[in-house]
């Protein structure tokens, strides 16, 4: 079975034109018939020259395959969302919107525009299920995030945004910006996200203190006495991974992020960790999903 991501070559085979572009997108969100919503018979539509937009076979009543989608109110061709969409499907360590704006022609404006549509529609897609359960093994661990100030406090330390991972093993992942690192926000945290009777792996840091008091299993390792893992099992090095990940994703593509708008690039970079296994459906799952 070939699970290997589509390469550039076969991407522009599958969407040569403008024209396919559109005609993949009715296709998906309403099929070859549909019943019309204002005739209210089951129609073939047809594609209206110089418009986005399908008219039914009896009425003429039209439908735009862009509404509602990442693509809807632009002027920007379809074919190049889509190329970008490709680009962020491709790419391990994220797109830059000044990338976009060198590769398409356009303003950073709209570059920026669009990597940060694509991104929420990726956030979307990306499963909350509440992860772990009984039998089940969760990392949990914290990082900091862009800033060149350190401070002190359970918050925002400085100019650096504070994220927190969780990470079922052989599962999926949820990152969050979070704006305080004490005991109650960090049990509240887990306890929205991780099902009881979960063992869970977390450094000494405080805010995890007490967990078992909630319903888990709660392992720790001590990473001040240089404790990486331990023989049963404990440890977070799972999680840490995906922070380097992110962390050079960031710092090598991005250069700089806002706290601001850093749960939109979590969002993205969470996407494509979860689907690291199917890396073929990654693209085809953005292209088939959008709502009707």
């Amino acid at each position: 079975m070939n699970n290997k991501a589509p390469t550039l070559r076969q991407f522009q085979d599958r969407f040569p034109t403008e024209e396919s572009c559109l005609d993949h997108l009715m296709r998906t969100r309403f099929g070859e018939r549909h019943d019309c919503e204002k005739c209210g018979k089951s129609a073939k539509f047809y594609r209206v020259k110089a418009r986005r937009s399908f008219a039914c076979e009896h009425c003429g009543a039209q439908v735009y395959p862009t509404a509602g989608t990442p693509f809807d109110r632009t002027r920007t061709s379809l074919r190049d969302w889509f190329f970008v969409m490709f680009q962020f499907c491709a790419s391990r360590n994220g797109v830059a919107a000044k990338e976009v704006e060198r590769q398409l022609g356009v303003t950073y404006k709209t570059a920026w525009r669009m990597c940060h549509e694509i991104r929420k529609y990726m956030a979307q897609l990306d499963s909350d299920d509440p992860l772990g359960g009984i039998g089940e093994e969760v990392e949990i661990d914290e990082t900091l995030i862009g800033g060149s100030v350190s401070g002190k406090g359970s918050g925002y330390k400085g100019n650096k945004t504070c994220v927190v991972g969780m990470l079922e093993r052989d599962g999926e992942l949820i990152a969050r910006v979070v704006t305080g690192r004490t005991k109650p926000a960090m049990h509240a945290l887990i306890n929205a996200h991780v099902l009881p009777g979960t063992t869970i792996h977390t450094d000494e840091f405080g805010g995890y203190k007490d967990l078992a008091d909630n319903g888990y299993r709660h392992v720790k390792v001590n990473h001040s006495a240089k404790e990486y893992a331990k023989p049963c099992g404990a440890g977070v090095n799972a999680i840490e991974g995906f922070w380097a990940q992110l962390k050079r994703g960031i710092n090598g593509t991005h250069i700089h992020v806002s706290g601001k708008h850093l749960q939109k690039y979590l969002g993205e970079f969470e996407y494509r960790y979860n689907m690291r296994h199917v890396p073929h459906l990654m693209l085809d799952r953005l292209m088939v999903s959008f709502v009707r």
